[in-house]
């Protein structure tokens, strides 16, 4: 398998963090890092994000949390305040704390795969040398790749993708990733992608 077939698709500092990332966690082939390599760009809208953005409007978070803001007036409280509308949604999930502990904004969603939760945090703070759970900004700023390719090995998506090449196997390592479909043609698009460079 030629990584560098990758250029130009995948940022250099991805590159250059892959080979070890691969070795590590068994992504070995071309059909399980492009399974792989497709969830992150899509995530990360295209490895150029690790961080979550919750900067959303009154109405973005009517349309995308309808189930928790309910009310306008609510919206309203919330809208464009990322650190509270973190906190509020995220509370008391994951392992986080209620809203007042703020463990919501904390423990967003940071790294290629949007690692999110005091648990996950918590799980890949055993993987690392360092205190992720005090210093969480680490898995945006260094570990945004390792991070990833723990969340995919943990969850058991290495298995899944060594199931094929097919959009099914795409949707249901989507599902696994992001709790829905949500930008499955982009995924679906990324992964025909990335098995194409890295069979050639």
């Amino acid at each position: 398998m030629n990584i560098s077939k990758l250029t130009g698709h995948v940022p250099a500092g991805v590159l250059a963090q892959l080979p070890a990332v691969v070795t590590k966690f068994k992504l070995d082939s071309p059909l399980k890092l492009a399974h792989f390599l497709a969830q992150c760009a899509h995530e990360s809208g295209l490895f150029t994000h690790v961080s979550e953005n919750l900067n959303y409007s009154a109405a973005g978070l009517k349309s995308t949390f309808g189930k928790l803001f309910l009310t306008e007036e609510l919206c309203n409280t919330y809208g464009r305040k990322p650190e509270a509308i973190a906190a509020f949604v995220y509370a008391s999930r994951m392992g986080n704390g209620d809203e007042a502990s703020k463990d919501g904004w904390h423990f967003r969603g940071r790294g290629y795969i949007q690692l999110t939760g005091r648990l996950n945090y918590a799980a890949f703070n055993s993987f690392v040398d360092e205190d992720i759970l005090a210093m969480p900004d680490l898995v945006a700023q260094k570990y945004p790749l390792l991070s990833a390719a723990w969340f995919f090995y943990s969850n058991k998506l290495i298995e899944l993708s060594s199931l094929g090449a097919t959009d099914d196997v795409v949707t249901r390592v989507t599902r696994r990733v992001n709790g829905g479909t949500n930008g499955l043609p982009e995924r679906i698009a990324h992964f025909k992608t990335f098995y194409a460079l890295l069979q050639g």
